[in-house]
């Protein structure tokens, strides 16, 4: 067995490191908050006006990381060991985690800009799509209830871009279909069951 598993790196590691990265960017998403110097007290319109949109869009990204953080730790559980291609994918999909907090703040502070809608929403995407695929390679035997819930964000997203670039304002809530890859695994997973009691 360890020679058969001298070229692969062990995953625990790749963990180690995830950990702290999905933390640092979950954190730093509260950096562009404004620290206004208010020139009265403000009242109620005057919080709201301040940090509305940038709380939207704070909220939003960070729900995001939290789910994929969910997963990435789900898919590394089932993948003790993986092949370079398999770590190095997994680099690039920490540097997209990485990078979140950056089209957080652009996004925060002019998510009514079709340009920087559809920025953010092409960089939900690349998220998404290197979990699905790194979701794709951890179960080549095929969990179908997985990998559906895995490619279920990469088909929201993927519309969402268009809709970013012709209404920038209403597709954060489209967005939010993309954490119905819960459902979607569940979905997945019930059917065989019921299959089964049907043909029973």
């Amino acid at each position: 067995m360890p020679e058969l598993q001298s070229d692969l790196f062990e995953m625990r590691r790749l963990e180690s490191l995830s950990n702290t990265i999905f933390g640092v960017a979950m954190t730093l998403l509260a950096y562009d908050l404004p620290k206004p110097n208010f020139a009265q007290m403000p009242d109620w319109s005057d919080l709201v006006h301040t940090y509305s949109g940038r709380l939207a869009g704070l909220v939003l990204s960070f729900i995001i990381a939290g789910v994929f953080w969910i997963s990435h730790h789900r898919r590394l559980a089932r993948q003790p060991y993986g092949s370079r291609f398999v770590v190095i994918l997994n680099l690039f999909f920490l540097l997209s985690i990485v990078l979140l907090p950056v089209t957080n703040g652009l996004y925060s502070s002019y998510r009514l800009s079709s340009a920087v809608a559809v920025m953010y929403g092409v960089h939900l995407t690349i998220i998404a799509a290197l979990n699905a695929a790194l979701w794709w390679l951890s179960l080549p035997s095929g969990r179908h209830a997985e990998i559906a819930g895995a490619v279920f964000p990469v088909i929201v997203f993927v519309p969402g871009i268009v809709m970013a670039a012709y209404a920038p304002e209403y597709v954060q809530y489209f967005w939010m279909l993309g954490f119905g890859g819960f459902l979607a695994r569940r979905f997945v997973a019930t059917k065989p069951e019921t299959a089964a009691g049907e043909s029973g």
